[in-house]
């Protein structure tokens, strides 16, 4: 009996022995949408990008670094090995330009998910961090930038236990992070079920070459996850919860939970605008469409933007939507002056005006 056969069973079963409450559960979780279009100026498609842009960070001064190609079962993807991207958004003709890996670097099996940037600040030297699904393993890679050669250099392989579900990261220094895992568990089967299931069993994990522990847990599919300017705290899209968890960074690298705010949205990937401290993420609309995917009625994007989320009273404000038609399946938003770019999980990406 072949394995898809197997999960459709057992979910059958579950839902005649769980019946009613499964039923809950998947109401309060999953979001089934249809919104209209609300569309910003001047959108241009990036050129190069028709396979997935899944995450999208900044390195300063108009420069970002793009992840392409994420392979997910069940999803659509190119056949071609992941990519990672610069974008220069000085630039008027907005083309990505691909860097070259290194040759000791198993490209072949390389499928980006989240990527975070990290600067030393004694010699500005920059390094980024990939979170790679080789088989769909996950590891972390961090390279170093050359920017002369258009080109990264591999520096490390990082593998570990606790890592084991690994959906985005954000670097806090030269070898050290904290890390999402999406799924408590790793078997393919039992992450199925626990999809279904949708209990808050995800985590947050910090990484350093001296120490390696669960900071934060609970989450219902823990996603993305970035850092304040000042980096006091900690944001962490708790996806299936329709939130942003805020979190306090603690000197021994805790997390102390502060507050968590709803976005009525499934939000993916999440963005920081260094000069407002504004959050910016890319979201879904449909959960159904997205996890069944079918081209003709393909699934939407939204970008939510946050303001003054360590206030009282943040301000939640709904930027863009689409039905599918121009832009599905959006995963990261950020901003850059009075542009925001907007990736996707397998499809292409926008770069649009705000004004």
């Amino acid at each position: 009996m072949g394995q898809f056969a197997v999960i459709s069973i057992a979910i059958a079963a579950l839902s005649v022995l769980l019946g009613e409450r499964v039923l809950n559960i998947s109401k309060r979780h999953l979001i089934f949408r249809e919104v209209g279009n609300k569309h910003l100026p001047n959108c241009v498609a990036l050129k190069n990008i028709e396979h997935g842009s899944e995450d999208i960070t900044f390195i300063g001064d108009g420069l970002a670094f793009i992840s392409a190609g994420l392979k997910f079962p069940g999803l659509p993807s190119s056949d071609e090995p992941g990519k990672i991207y610069t974008l220069d958004l000085k630039d008027p003709n907005l083309k990505p330009v691909e860097l070259r890996m290194p040759r000791n670097f198993d490209l072949e099996s390389f499928n980006p998910h989240g990527i975070s940037v990290y600067t030393d600040p004694s010699d500005d030297t920059i390094y980024l961090f990939v979170v790679n699904h080789p088989q769909f393993e996950s590891q972390i890679e961090i390279f170093k930038y050359v920017a002369d050669g258009s080109s990264l250099v591999h520096l490390k392989t990082i593998k570990h236990e606790l890592l084991h579900s690994v959906n985005d990261v954000v670097a806090v220094g030269v070898e050290s992070f904290y890390a999402t895992n999406d799924h408590y568990f790793s078997n393919y089967l039992l992450k199925t079920l626990e999809i279904f299931l949708l209990m808050p069993w995800t985590n947050v994990v910090f990484y350093s070459p001296k120490e390696v522990k669960v900071v934060s847990d609970g989450y219902h599919f823990a996603n993305g996850i970035n850092m304040s300017p000042d980096q006091r705290y900690i944001y962490v899209a708790n996806i299936f919860n329709h939130s942003v968890n805020v979190l306090e960074k603690k000197k021994d690298n805790t997390l102390t939970p502060i507050k968590s705010v709803p976005l009525g949205s499934l939000c993916d990937n999440i963005e920081v605008d260094p000069e407002t401290g504004d959050l910016w993420l890319g979201c879904h609309i449909n959960t159904k469409k997205l996890f069944l995917f079918d081209p003709k009625d393909p699934p939407g994007s939204e970008v939510i933007r946050i303001q003054n989320i360590l206030s009282d009273e943040p301000v939640v404000t709904q930027v863009y939507t689409d039905d599918g038609n121009v832009l599905s399946g959006s995963s990261v938003a950020t901003v850059y002056g009075d542009k925001l770019l907007i990736g996707t999980v397998f499809h292409k990406a926008l770069c649009c005006d705000l004004k």
